[in-house]
C-alpha cells in the first residue's frame, strides 16, 4: 500500500516537473519572440527615418533645381537680345568717333544732319531696350563697372578717380554688358611720401634731430 503511495506521489511531482519545465520553455520562447519583434520594430523605424531623409533631400534638390530653371528661363527673357546689342555696340563707337569730328567737315551739311538723324534714332532705339552709357570720367575707379588701361599722376583729384574715358561702357537693363576702358589717377606725391602711421618722412626726420 505504502509502495503504491510512493509510486503515485513520484508521477505526480514528475508531472508538475513536465508541466513547470513546459511553462518555463513557453516562457522563453515568449521572451525570445518578444526581442525579435523589438528587433524587427527598431530595424524598421531606422528604414523609414532613412527613407524620411532621402526624400527630404530629394524634395530639396528639386526645389534648387527649379529654382534655378525658373531663374534661368527669367535671364533668358530678360537679357534675350544681350548678344546683339554688345556686337551693335562697335557700330554705336563708330558714330561717336565720327561725330566728334563731324563739326570739322566743311559744306555738306545735309550729310552731316544725315549722319546725325541716324546716331540719334540709334541711341533712342538702345535706350527703349534698356542700354544706358556709363558715367564714368570724374568718378571713383569701381572695378565692377570701369577697366583700367593705365594710372595717371594727377594731384588735382583723389587717387583713384577716373581721369579719362577711352572707351565707354554699357548697362544693359540692371547688367554690366561693357566695362568702361578708363585711365585712372594714381596715388598722390604726398601720399607717397609718408609713413603707414600718416608722418611724412620729412617729419620724422625733424623729430629724430
Amino acid at each position: 500500500m505504502n509502495k503504491n503511495k510512493n509510486l503515485n506521489e513520484n508521477e505526480s511531482n514528475d508531472l508538475e516537473n513536465e508541466t513547470n519545465s513546459e511553462s518555463l520553455n513557453e516562457e522563453l520562447s515568449n521572451d525570445d519572440s518578444s526581442d525579435n519583434d523589438d528587433a524587427k520594430i527598431a530595424e524598421l523605424e531606422i528604414q523609414v527615418k532613412e527613407l524620411q531623409d532621402k526624400l527630404l533631400r530629394k524634395a530639396a534638390e528639386f526645389e534648387n533645381y527649379k529654382r534655378r530653371t525658373e531663374n534661368d528661363q527669367f535671364n533668358l527673357i530678360t537679357y534675350a537680345a544681350e548678344s546683339f546689342i554688345i556686337k551693335l555696340l562697335t557700330i554705336v563707337d563708330d558714330f561717336e568717333r565720327s561725330m566728334a569730328h563731324i563739326d570739322d567737315m566743311e559744306g555738306n551739311k545735309s550729310v552731316r544732319d544725315g549722319i546725325k538723324l541716324v546716331y540719334d534714332k540709334l541711341q533712342k532705339l538702345l535706350n527703349e531696350q534698356g542700354v544706358k552709357k556709363m558715367q564714368a570720367k570724374g568718378e571713383p575707379f569701381n572695378v565692377n563697372h570701369h577697366d583700367a588701361l593705365m594710372q595717371r599722376k594727377d594731384d588735382s583729384v583723389p587717387p583713384h578717380t577716373v581721369l579719362e574715358e577711352v572707351e565707354p561702357g554699357y548697362i544693359y537693363r540692371d547688367k554690366v554688358i561693357r566695362h568702361a576702358k578708363v585711365i585712372v589717377s594714381e596715388e598722390s606725391s604726398e601720399k607717397n611720401a609718408q609713413n603707414p602711421n600718416g608722418t611724412s618722412n620729412d617729419s620724422k626726420t625733424e623729430n629724430e634731430n
